[in-house]
């Protein structure tokens, strides 16, 4: 199973699909299926039954994408990047934007 880079709250982009392009903000990672939950990217509408919290109807939200469907936003440019790993001077080990080497979480 291979590593998954991105976590929740990390800015990303669609590469392909029916929302290719779409920017949005990672609500939710699913690791053991490779997948995650874009903000406003890959809607679809649910029947849902009233019950004593909520009315019944038609509901609009997100369904999960393939991570490989996603590439990272570059803090420095805004274009899609990979992501590496590096270790700093005080032995943290950081996420790196490959496009510009810019560190991702300090």
């Amino acid at each position: 199973m291979p590593k998954v880079k991105i976590k929740k709250g990390d800015q990303v982009v669609v590469l392909t699909g029916k929302d290719k392009g779409k920017k949005g903000e990672v609500l939710k990672v699913l690791p053991k299926e490779n997948r995650a939950v874009v903000q406003g990217v890959n809607t679809i509408k649910r029947h849902t039954k009233p019950t004593q919290s909520q009315a019944g109807g038609i509901v609009e939200r997100e369904a999960s994408i393939h991570i490989s469907n996603l590439a990272f936003v570059d803090p420095k440019t805004g274009e899609p990047t990979r992501i590496g790993y590096k270790f700093l001077d005080d032995n943290r080990k950081v996420r790196v934007a490959r496009r510009s080497g810019e560190v991702i979480d300090a």
